[in-house]
């Protein structure tokens, strides 16, 4: 098969043939159609995050067609690979519900094998089935940047005004969920960055402009999609007493001192750390209720390096996902 693998931290992806995968007992062998391009697949290229598997096939954003079937998946249904690709079932935290945070957990396209490639193999026990609205396209952005934001969102508890800061891909998502349920979004991107305003506005935001000056209106709530740690400092000038800002990333840079008085009066800080299968079930459920429209600029599988540099400066607007098969 067709594989764009990393070979170390912060060189480029190389086009290489690699072997198909043989799956593991309980593992699908899964034909990609689509993966989606996720801002942490810069971390793990960067070598930002430690330790990853290498030679890496990275991508967590996987949308296919089971090749080879095991558990409850049969040869020929459609299946999405998120993120989380294991965990060991036994520690405190995933005895407590908390999967999310085991101490053994695998990652896909990081301690696993992922989705740059012509096919996979992932524990069928941490695949989804796709909604049969969405095709492959559609649905590759909801299983990183859907079920984060989706995590986060639920951790900003009930709150009426939300800033989200950066407005990506978790972003366009979300702004579409809050609004169904009654919420108002302001958008915070780089100062100047009109184009990512306007799109904002067009996805449902009620206000967008730059992360430099203050909220129009106090926040409920913030979500950091951005992973720049000054920006938890500035969300925090714009909360209400008892607001929280939620930190969707899983790298961000130093979070800069901060008078005491932008934490006082029951203000909280706090990260999301991954996700747990519930959290999978629950989101994709509701994206079966309601539509979710994403921005998407494909690339074809060997154009990777030119998807990541797209993200890594900012002139994707919305999604890039890898067209693989289909």
């Amino acid at each position: 098969m067709r594989a764009m693998v990393l070979p170390r931290p912060r060189a480029p992806l190389a086009l290489t043939d690699l072997p198909v995968p043989r799956p593991r007992e309980g593992e699908l062998l899964i034909r990609i159609e689509v993966c989606a391009v996720c801002r942490t697949d810069l971390h793990v290229v960067d070598g930002e995050l430690p330790d990853p598997k290498l030679p890496l096939v990275i991508g967590h954003q996987i949308a296919g067609v089971v090749a080879r079937g095991a558990g409850e998946f049969a040869e020929g249904e459609r299946v999405g690979v998120p993120w989380l690709g294991w965990t060991d079932g036994t520690c405190r935290y995933c005895r407590s519900g908390r999967e999310n945070l085991c101490d053994r957990a695998r990652f896909t396209g990081y301690t696993i094998d992922g989705g740059y490639a012509e096919f996979c193999a992932a524990d069928a026990r941490y695949c989804f089935r796709l909604p049969d609205s969405y095709s492959a396209e559609e649905a590759s952005p909801l299983l990183c940047a859907g079920l984060i934001g989706w995590r986060a969102l639920r951790m900003a508890g009930d709150a009426r005004r939300l800033g989200f800061y950066g407005f990506g891909s978790s972003a366009q998502i979300l702004t579409q969920l809050a609004r169904a349920e009654g919420r108002e979004v302001y958008a915070f991107t780089r100062d100047g960055d009109t184009a990512a305003q306007q799109f904002a506005r067009t996805m449902g935001a009620v206000w967008a402009g730059g992360s430099g000056g203050p909220s129009p209106e106090p926040l409920d709530a913030a979500i950091l999609f951005a992973p720049i740690g000054p920006l938890v400092v500035a969300a925090l000038r714009n909360l209400v007493k008892g607001g929280t800002v939620v930190c969707a990333g899983i790298h961000m840079s130093n979070i800069p001192s901060f008078p005491y008085s932008l934490l006082w009066e029951e203000r909280a800080v706090r990260s999301v750390a991954n996700l747990t299968r519930a959290d999978g079930v629950e989101f994709l459920e509701r994206a079966g209720t309601v539509r979710i429209r994403t921005e998407r600029h494909p690339f074809a599988l060997e154009q990777a390096n030119e998807a990541l540099a797209a993200l890594r400066y900012g002139t994707v607007t919305g999604t890039a996902v890898l067209r693989i098969s289909g």
